[in-house]
């Protein structure tokens, strides 16, 4: 994690230079994709690590999707150094290489694990209340067909949640349950190895419906931690790195890499439940059981209508 930040907090890193660190940790499938955006360009990384069960060995055991969720970890020439809003990145970025350490010397988990993130070391800045909000290079959508990727049959979403009065908490919450449009209980199995893997009671992040919607619809969001959602009809849960007073993502020398030690090791025992059977993201049944009473809520995926 540290020789990760050193490497991030430099104004011409790239994607290449991020994977070059992850093959040499043992990461065995990596890819390097620059997107080209209205205010800039980023590039977004994708780490594969196979599991002993997984899809790609032709197993049963479910693929576990992990977003490095931010704008960028740099807000160059604004701002010098590296953002609070880089902390998933780097995040993304550390679980990568833990788990291509693990599965180098012989420690390996079931499922097949997806590890997603970008890198923008001069992302632009906008206007946002309580705090300014870190801008992005790339649309949300674009982020979303980078990062996203269909064989994710569950995410975990890293995001710097800092910005607002909701969470007065310093260290790591997790979000009840997004699946494709609803909002569903707060998974247990999470809140235990939250609890297991931060020695202190669960945080829960509160959602709103417009915090599942896409960006660009006018609508107030808390931030991006959710955006994934409304890519994939997959369950997505959001890891929310906080903090107790308001930290705007463009702020520079607010990373506290205890934080965002306690997001890795949280991702990484997720990682290992939820690929062994152990951790569903929710319940199969009762969502069967809420749509058969209520109908699909897919619309809150979209863009929605104009009147």
């Amino acid at each position: 994690m540290i020789e990760l930040q050193e490497l991030l907090d430099d104004p011409a890193v790239t994607g290449e230079a991020a994977a070059a660190y992850l093959e040499r940790e043992g990461v065995p499938d990596l890819a390097v994709t620059r997107v080209e955006g209205e205010k800039g360009e980023a590039d977004f990384i994708r780490a594969v690590i196979p599991g002993t069960d997984g899809r790609l060995s032709g197993g049963n055991a479910p693929t576990l999707g992990i977003v490095g969720r931010l704008g960028g970890i740099g807000a160059r020439p604004a701002r010098i150094g590296f953002t609070s809003d880089g902390d998933g990145a780097l995040s993304a970025l550390t679980i990568a290489a833990k788990l291509g350490q693990m599965h180098t010397r012989g420690d390996r988990l079931k499922g097949d694990v997806i590890v997603t993130t970008q890198i923008c070391p001069n992302a632009p800045t906008r206007p946002h209340d309580p705090v300014p909000f870190m801008d992005s290079p790339v649309t949300s959508a674009q982020a979303n067909e980078a990062e996203v990727d269909p064989a994710m049959e569950a995410i975990l979403s890293i995001d710097t949640t800092k910005g607002n009065r909701i969470v007065n908490h310093r260290g790591i919450a997790v979000t009840p349950t997004v699946k494709d449009g609803w909002i569903l209980r707060t998974c247990e199995p999470v809140l235990s190895i939250l609890e297991q893997t931060t020695g202190k009671l669960p945080v829960v992040l509160p959602l709103t419906m417009q915090d599942i919607t896409p960006y660009g619809n006018d609508i107030y969001h808390l931030n991006s931690i959710l955006q994934p959602s409304v890519a994939t009809e997959a369950p997505v849960i959001g890891v929310a790195i906080t903090a107790v007073s308001q930290v705007a993502g463009c702020a520079t020398g607010a990373t506290h890499l205890e934080d965002v030690d306690e997001a890795v090791r949280f991702a990484i025992e997720v990682a290992k439940a939820y690929g062994a059977g152990a951790c569903p993201f929710y319940d199969p049944q009762e969502f069967d059981r809420i749509l058969g009473r209520y109908g699909r809520m897919s619309h809150l995926r979209t863009m929605g209508e104009q009147k």
